[in-house]
């Protein structure tokens, strides 16, 4: 769950994520050719979601620099490997949290793809196949900077708005580095604290868990305008109606960069 979702809204954000895990529970028995010569169960591996840890996987190592925009997405649920060529470690399903999983590409070699992942830990990637993948390009990026409080959001080199907003206080900071738009959620309460719940590819240093979730860290709203420019929240970036309209609008996928 989003990391500062108050309890009124908590019940039906589990409850959407319920559907989306009935979802994925009901494609376990599809067979799924992991290499030439293999097929495997989608249970045999473990699912690269906001919910799940990984491990045996490469790391992000250009942790600030700017992603090409290129994001792909599964049109089915594919296998995760270490290594072009390697073994499969995980899987990357085609959607989650009812929206369908795009991840910004890293790295390019011919036939394969190193993509951002949205599990734990913080900055895990994989390869995956190039066949089969749609794929696309967002010219948008959305920066946090965390030093002055501030949202800016591009469209190539041209800035379409800044914006003051409450990031995560001193012992539950927002994780810094560059992620990603996982999803668009909203909330089945129209009384909930934010008309729109954007989670990112990344998750609380601090908080295991929140409000009975992993610790998502994501962009929302906040209906109080005095908590913009503070370093207050639990770990996820509270931004003022008119940022949260822009972001809405960018394509899932979509580069995130939070600098210290």
């Amino acid at each position: 769950m989003p990391l500062d979702a108050p309890r009124r809204f908590i019940g039906s954000a589990l409850v959407a994520v319920g559907l989306v895990a009935s979802t994925h529970t009901a494609a376990v028995a599809s067979p799924v050719t992991l290499a030439a010569d293999a097929s495997v169960t989608v249970a045999a591996l473990p699912s690269s979601t906001t919910f799940t840890q990984l491990s045996g996987l490469p790391q992000d190592t250009d942790t600030y620099g700017k992603l090409s925009g290129v994001v792909v997405h599964p049109g089915r649920t594919v296998a995760v490997y270490a290594q072009a060529g390697g073994k499969p470690v995980a899987t990357l399903p085609a959607t989650q949290l009812g929206s369908q999983t795009w991840v910004p590409v890293v790295e390019a070699r011919k036939g394969w793809y190193r993509v951002l992942l949205p599990s734990k830990p913080n900055h895990v990637t994989g390869w995956v196949k190039a066949a089969g993948l749609k794929k696309a390009r967002s010219r948008y990026r959305a920066i946090v900077s965390l030093g002055t409080k501030k949202l800016t959001v591009m469209n190539a080199s041209k800035k379409v708005g800044t914006w003051s907003v409450a990031v995560g206080g001193p012992e539950t900071p927002t994780p810094v580095g560059r992620t990603f738009l996982l999803a668009l959620m909203s909330p089945k309460d129209k009384a909930a604290y934010s008309p729109l719940i954007m989670p990112l590819g990344t998750h609380s240093t601090t908080l295991d868990t929140f409000g009975g979730g992993p610790g998502t860290v994501a962009f929302h709203g906040w209906p109080d305008p005095k908590v913009f420019g503070q370093a207050i929240t639990h770990g996820c970036i509270r931004v003022p109606a008119p940022a949260l309209k822009v972001l809405a609008k960018l394509p899932l996928g979509t580069p995130v960069l939070v600098t210290p």
